[in-house]
C-alpha cells in the first residue's frame, strides 16, 4: 500500500500551542465515514473484510477515510512515546479538614470504616429527610436496616433473586446478567444474616448486594468477557483482587453482569447474551461496555456494581442510565484478575446510585495488591460536607463542550451555572487541542492491546464464535502496525503535556459525559450486533482523556432530555485527586438530587413488607 500512502499532519511543538480560549487551534469534529450496519448487511461486510486481498483494501480505506493515517499513522511530531500513563505523585493543596489520609496496610474493612467516618459529618441526613420525589437506597440504608432487624440479608437476597428472574424473563428481557447462581447468593446471604444475629457484621458492606461486570473474575462464575469462547481458554480460578476485598467486607456478590462483547463497543448490544436494556426506557440501550452493571444499579437491584473502563466503559453507561460512574487514576485499583484486554487504558471502576456509595466501595477496593510494593500514593478520602467546600476552578473547552445534542448542552450548562451560583465556583475558558486526534490514538492503542492479548487464542480457534460486529472490530484492530502504535503513544505523551498545562490553571476539566442520550435498539441487532460508528463516536467523545492519560474522572446525573432520558456531566481530575473529585461530584449531586426521577423499571428491594 506504499503508493497510496497519505501525507501525515505535522504537529506544532507543544510550547508553541496556544491553550487560551482565543487559540487558533482548529477543533476537529469526528468525521466518521461508515454507514450503520446490522443483520444481513453486517454479515456481508464481514465476509468481504475477512477475505485476504479485498479485506486489506477495505481496511486501508476505512483507516484513510476516518483519518487515522493522516492524524496518527503518518503524523510528524517531536514527542517520544509514553507507553504507560502512571503518574508521579504530587501533594495537593487540600485542607486537612477536607480529607482523611489513610495509613498503608489497612484491611479493606478498615478502609471502609474510614469512609463511613468521612460521611458522619456529611449533609446526608439533611438530604435524606428532604421530600424528594425519588430516592435510591444506599449502602448505609442496607446496613441500618440489617442492624435494626427490620430486614435480613437473606430476605433481601430472596427479593433480589425474584427480581432478577422476573427481569430476565421473556416479557421483560432486560438481560442484566450473563450468569447468576441462586444457591451461591442464598449461601452468602445466610452467612451474612448469621453474622448480624451474632452482632459480628464485618463492615457496612456486610450483606449488601453488589454485581460484577463479566470482565472481572468472581467465583464461582466463568469470566466470558461477553463472548461465547473466552472462558473456555481462560478459566476463572479465583476472585480478582477487587472482588476479594469486597468479599472480605461481607458484600454479597450476586453474579456477572452483561457487557458488550470483549468491551469492543459502546452500545452494550450483545448477540450472545442479549442487550442490557435501559431501565428509563427499555427500548433503548444502556450503553457499554459495562451495560449490565449500569442497568442493575439504575433498576435498584444493587446499590453498587463494578465495571471496567477502557474507553468510557463505566462512565458512558452510568450517564445513559442516570447513575454515578467513577473511574480512578491508573494504578489506584489493582488490575489482578481482570481480563487483560487493554493493559494501559483499562481500569476497574465503580457504578453507584449515590456519590456516598461510590466513596465507600472506592475505599474498599483501592490500594496496591499485597504482592506488589506500594508505588502509588496513600489513599485520601474526602470528608463530604457541603458547608466546608473549597473554591473550585473548572476548565471548559467551549467547542468540545458544545459538541453534543442541544438538550445535553443546555442541561450541562445549567449545572455549571448552578455550581457558580451556589458555591461560587469559577469556570475558566481554555482550548484543549487535538481531541479527535487523541480519540483516534486511543482507538489504535486499545485495539492493538486487545489484539495482542487474544491473538494466540484466535489463531487456534478463529473468529467464528465471535459476534459479527466484534469480528469487524477485531479485523480493524489486527490491521494496526508498529508505526500506528508508536505514533499513538507519542500522541499520548503530547496530550499528557497539554493536560498538565490545563491543570496548572484549574482543579478539574468539565464536560458533558456523552454527546447523545440513549438511542433505540433496532430489531435487526439480535443476531449480529450493530455497527454504528457515528453514535459510537458521539458516545465516546468525552471519555478518552480518563483512559488514555490515566486520569481520574467521574460522571454525575444532572437532568433529562425532552424524552426523559438521563444526562450526565463529567469532571476530569488531576492524577491521584480522587478525593477532590468525589467532593465535587457530591456537591453536584446535591444540587440535582431533588429532581431525580424514578426509572420505568425499578425494584424497591428494601421497601417495608
Amino acid at each position: 500500500m506504499g503508493i497510496l500512502k497519505d501525507n501525515g499532519v505535522v504537529y506544532e511543538p507543544i510550547n508553541e500551542v496556544d491553550l487560551s480560549p482565543n487559540s487558533d487551534q482548529l477543533y476537529l469534529h469526528s468525521d466518521v465515514k461508515a454507514p450503520r450496519m446490522a443483520g444481513f448487511l453486517a454479515k456481508v461486510f464481514v465476509w468481504f473484510l475477512e477475505m485476504k486481498i479485498i479485506g486489506k483494501i477495505l481496511l486501508y480505506f476505512l483507516k484513510k477515510n476516518n483519518r487515522i493515517q493522516k492524524l496518527v499513522s503518518y503524523a510528524v511530531l517531536e514527542e517520544s512515546p509514553l507507553y504507560v500513563p502512571l503518574h508521579p505523585y504530587e501533594e495537593f493543596e487540600e485542607q486537612e479538614e477536607e480529607i482523611e489520609c489513610l495509613n498503608r496496610g489497612l484491611s479493606a474493612s478498615e478502609q471502609v470504616q474510614h469512609a463511613v467516618d468521612c460521611l458522619q459529618s456529611s449533609d446526608s441526613s439533611i438530604l435524606e429527610d428532604s421530600n424528594f420525589s425519588f430516592r435510591r437506597w444506599t449502602i448505609l440504608d442496607y446496613s441500618r436496616a440489617y442492624t435494626s432487624r427490620q430486614i435480613t440479608p437473606l430476605m433481601v437476597a430472596e427479593r433480589l433473586i425474584s427480581a432478577i428472574m422476573q427481569s430476565s424473563g421473556p416479557e421483560m428481557d432486560m438481560s442484566f446478567f450473563i450468569s447468576y447462581d441462586t444457591h451461591d447468593i442464598l449461601r452468602q446471604a445466610t452467612e451474612s444474616t448469621l453474622r448480624y444475629q451474632r452482632g459480628e457484621a464485618i463492615s457496612v458492606l456486610d450483606g449488601v448486594p453488589i454485581a460484577v461486570k463479566d470482565e472481572i473474575d468472581c467465583m464461582p462464575y466463568p469470566t466470558t468477557g461477553g463472548s461465547k469462547w473466552l472462558h473456555k481458554v481462560r478459566p476463572c480460578k479465583e476472585d480478582a483482587c477487587c472482588v476479594q476485598r469486597l468479599r472480605a467486607c461481607g458484600a454479597i456478590l450476586v453474579g456477572k453482569t452483561n457487557m458488550h462483547e470483549l468491551g469492543a463497543g459502546t452500545s452494550g448490544i450483545n448477540p450472545h447474551y442479549g442487550t442490557s436494556r435501559n431501565p428509563y426506557d427499555p427500548k433503548r440501550i444502556s450503553g457499554g461496555s459495562s451495560s449490565g452493571s449500569a442497568a442493575v444499579v439504575c433498576a435498584g437491584l444493587c446499590p453498587v456494581a463494578l465495571g471496567v473502563d477502557g474507553g468510557g466503559s463505566v462512565r458512558m453507561p452510568a450517564a445513559l442510565c442516570g447513575v454515578i460512574g467513577l473511574k480512578p487514576s491508573f494504578g489506584r485499583i489493582p488490575h489482578t484478575g481482570v481480563l487483560p484486554l487493554n493493559w494501559t487504558v483499562g481500569m476497574v471502576g465503580i457504578l453507584a446510585g449515590t456519590v456516598e456509595d461510590s466513596l465507600i466501595v472506592y475505599a474498599a477496593i483501592s490500594g496496591p495488591a499485597e504482592s506488589h510494593k506500594p508505588t502509588i500514593p496513600r489513599l485520601n478520602l474526602p470528608k463530604l460536607n457541603l458547608s466546608n467546600m473549597s473554591s473550585i476552578r473548572m476548565a471548559k473547552s467551549n467547542e468540545w463542550f458544545n459538541d453534543c445534542s442541544d438538550d445535553i448542552r443546555a442541561c450541562c450548562s445549567r449545572a455549571l451555572a448552578n455550581l457558580h451560583k451556589l458555591y461560587g465556583w469559577e469556570t475558566i475558558e481554555v482550548t484543549l487541542p487535538d481531541i479527535e486526534v487523541m480519540r483516534l490514538a486511543h482507538y489504535v492503542t486499545i485495539g492493538s492491546e486487545c489484539t495482542a492479548s487474544i491473538a494466540h487464542h484466535l489463531e487456534k480457534m478463529g473468529k467464528s464464535e465471535s459476534g459479527w460486529d466484534v469480528r469487524v472490530a477485531l479485523s480493524i484492530y489486527a490491521s494496526f502496525n508498529s508505526r500506528d502504535y508508536l505514533n499513538a503513544q507519542r500522541i499520548r505523551n503530547r496530550q499528557m503535556r497539554f493536560h498538565e498545562k490545563i491543570f496548572s490553571m484549574a482543579d478539574v476539566i468539565v464536560s458533558p459525559m456523552v454527546g447523545v442520550t440513549a438511542y433505540e435498539i433496532k430489531d435487526d441487532v439480535r443476531d449480529t450486533g450493530e455497527l454504528d460508528y457515528v453514535n459510537g463516536a458521539a458516545l465516546v467523545r468525552y471519555s478518552i482523556a480518563g483512559n488514555f492519560l490515566g486520569l481520574p474522572a467521574v460522571t454525575v446525573p444532572v437532568g433529562y432530555d425532552r424524552l426523559g432520558l438521563p444526562i450526565g456531566i463529567q469532571f476530569i481530575g488531576k492524577p491521584w485527586s480522587e478525593a477532590k473529585l468525589i467532593q465535587i461530584a457530591y456537591a453536584m449531586e446535591a444540587l440535582c438530587k431533588a429532581e431525580y426521577k424514578k426509572p420505568h423499571v425499578f425494584y424497591d428491594i428494601l421497601a417495608p413488607s
